[in-house]
């Protein structure tokens, strides 16, 4: 029988993203109620940065209880890397000031809530593998291909967390050698050729006004890293979101999906293939709230029955 009170409950969600804050309230059941954004000032320091943040994480809290009469249990995070566990620190590449910044301990002072947090793409392969294109698919990798490239990887129903919880930088995988000098100090990284980043970089021009060849190229590198994932971990599905691999639409994924038939022929399995999003621009506040529904479960503070992986 289900329990009345916990119809109520939702969880706040934050995506930290490297060009905008964005947060919202979830329920039980991956339904988002309502959602705030506000853009990432550039050359700011890492306190203006979070009251930003503590800006729409409070829109959001009134909201809860003035407009949608429901209670915040938790906060959950998805955050651009690398990070420590639980986001206790966070030092997003594309957010210079922040760099081992306290963000759990900083919203839970903020709200009195429990906190939990993981990498962005991590958390996309929850909402994805919970309500999306990974839905009832035990093994697969989610991607995200925007101001940055992550990655989430899910195997055998378990989301890989890695020795730092950092599991699955798949944008510092070679896809050029030579390449491209990366942040992280190698040449050729996807991050350094594929990102919008590196595509502002490579053209001159912002990713929303690609050419058709810049598509496929971005497409064709991140196809390649692609197949290169699936022949390792033995997958054969890549679930892919971020601003710019959806921006660029079928363009970009045929390109990839033709890199992948060249590249993965390992396996006994069906072929690779490599698909959107299916939860479009709700997917990263999804996942940041799936964060935080399974760390309340975690903890035993919750007792819902939807399973998280």
């Amino acid at each position: 029988m289900s329990n009345p009170d916990a119809q109520r409950d939702v969880i706040l969600a934050i995506d930290i993203g490297g060009t905008k804050f964005a947060s919202g309230l979830m329920t039980i059941r991956g339904e988002l109620l309502d959602r705030s954004r506000i853009d990432v000032e550039r050359d700011v320091g890492p306190q203006s940065h979070f009251a930003a943040l503590a800006t729409i994480v409070s829109e959001q809290l009134e909201q809860a209880r003035a407009q949608h009469a429901v209670r915040v249990r938790a906060i959950g995070i998805g955050c651009a890397g690398p990070i420590t566990r639980n986001c206790e620190t966070v030092s997003p590449v594309n957010i210079s000031s922040w760099r081992s910044f306290p963000l759990r301990q900083h919203l839970h002072d903020l709200t009195g809530l429990p906190v939990f947090g993981d990498l962005d793409a991590k958390a996309l392969a929850l909402s994805e593998g919970w309500l999306g294109a990974g839905r009832n698919v035990s093994s697969f990798c989610a991607m995200t291909v925007s101001t940055g490239v992550g990655g989430g990887f899910v195997i055998d129903g378990e989301l890989l967390d890695g020795a730092t919880g950092n599991a699955g930088h798949v944008g510092h995988i070679i896809v050029e050698p030579g390449g491209r000098r990366c942040g992280c100090g190698a040449r050729g990284c996807l991050e350094a050729e594929a990102s919008g980043l590196a595509i502002e970089a490579i053209t001159g021009r912002s990713p929303t006004e690609p050419t058709y060849d810049i598509m496929r190229r971005t497409g064709r590198l991140v196809g390649r890293a692609a197949g290169m994932i699936c022949t390792a971990m033995d997958l054969d599905l890549v679930v892919v979101g971020g601003g710019v691999a959806l921006g660029f639409a079928a363009t970009f994924f045929n390109a990839a999906q033709e890199e992948i038939d060249a590249v993965a022929r390992v396996g006994q399995g069906a072929a690779a293939r490599i698909t959107p999003v299916r939860l479009g621009d709700r997917g990263p506040l999804i996942g940041a709230g799936a964060v935080g529904l399974r760390g309340l479960r975690r903890s035993g503070r919750h007792a819902a029955t939807t399973r998280i992986l």
